[in-house]
């Protein structure tokens, strides 16, 4: 079975391609956008023409928050018009498509962990085009999995965890937010669950969430990454309030896991357990 991952250069892509040349080595074709821009739609459907893939993993997305709000037209090129574009030569060539897509597209008002079935209200354009790419992919392809995160870390690339390490290093105290609430997700977990779905031998499409298991505030996080580092900076808890910024941001995004845990039998770390594993691949790493 060919596979296509789009976005291999992200923390997940790079995640991926550990997880998938160890279960099925050699199978799949590693792309970023100088490979294949899937905004292109005529190069998608060269490629996946010429390729025969059975399984796409889309991981190429416009991810920046805050940017997305200057640079609507490109944001939405990306997470909408690129994810159409490959649903639709996906679906005429027979090839399953797995999209991973974000808990952006609530608008963080509940109270409970969040299902699949639970009503969107995006509050930002990263999060109304994320849902338009669901929209589009599922339209266009009706059989595609879509998975949906937050809170994306890993021992590369740019994320919360490699930042606060990097300010704690130079800086003795640090704030960081503590009234929104969620689940990190580290990408070598999301990575296995990817992977055991995408070579399950029943695929069963629809929308999937997936995080680590618990649920902390950012401050939390912050706390937990310093103490794993043995790093001496403190941490202040401060409100949304007190850092402002120009995108809404979900206060409460925890999602609920049963779904996927129950379909496709894959089991997942609590967040701290992760967090820990994290940590100690970015020390080995220096």
């Amino acid at each position: 079975m060919k596979i296509l991952v789009t976005g291999s250069n992200g923390q997940l892509g790079r995640a991926l391609r550990e997880v998938l040349e160890r279960r099925c080595p050699g199978a799949t074709t590693y792309t970023d956008r100088p490979e294949l821009d899937i905004t292109d739609a005529a190069a998608v459907e060269t490629f996946l023409r010429e390729g025969d893939y059975a399984r796409i993993v889309n991981c190429a997305a416009y991810t920046d928050v805050e940017q997305a709000e200057e640079e609507k037209h490109q944001c939405a090129a990306v997470n909408i018009d690129g994810v159409a574009n490959l649903a639709r030569h996906a679906d005429e060539l027979g090839a399953r498509i797995l999209h991973v897509s974000t808990d952006y597209v609530f608008d963080g008002r509940s109270c409970r962990p969040y299902t699949e079935s639970d009503k969107v209200n995006p509050a930002s354009h990263y999060g109304t085009t994320k849902r338009k790419g669901e929209t589009a992919l599922l339209g266009l392809s009706p059989e595609s999995v879509v998975v949906r995160t937050g809170w994306l870390y890993s021992p590369h690339g740019r994320n919360f965890v490699r930042t606060i390490l990097g300010k704690a290093a130079t800086q003795p105290a640090l704030r960081v937010v503590c009234d929104q609430i969620g689940t990190p997700t580290y990408a070598p977990d999301l990575a296995e669950a990817i992977a055991t779905i995408i070579l399950s031998p029943q695929w069963v499409s629809g929308i999937f969430n997936f995080s680590n298991e618990g649920a902390c505030s950012w401050y939390d996080l912050a706390v937990a990454t310093l103490a794993a580092a043995g790093a001496t900076a403190t941490v202040e808890p401060i409100l949304s309030a007190d850092h402002p910024s120009p995108v809404s941001r979900p206060y409460y995004s925890v999602l609920d896991k049963s779904k996927i845990k129950a379909t496709y039998g894959i089991s997942i770390p609590h967040w701290h357990a992760s967090l820990l594993k994290c940590v100690e691949r970015i020390k080995a790493d220096k």
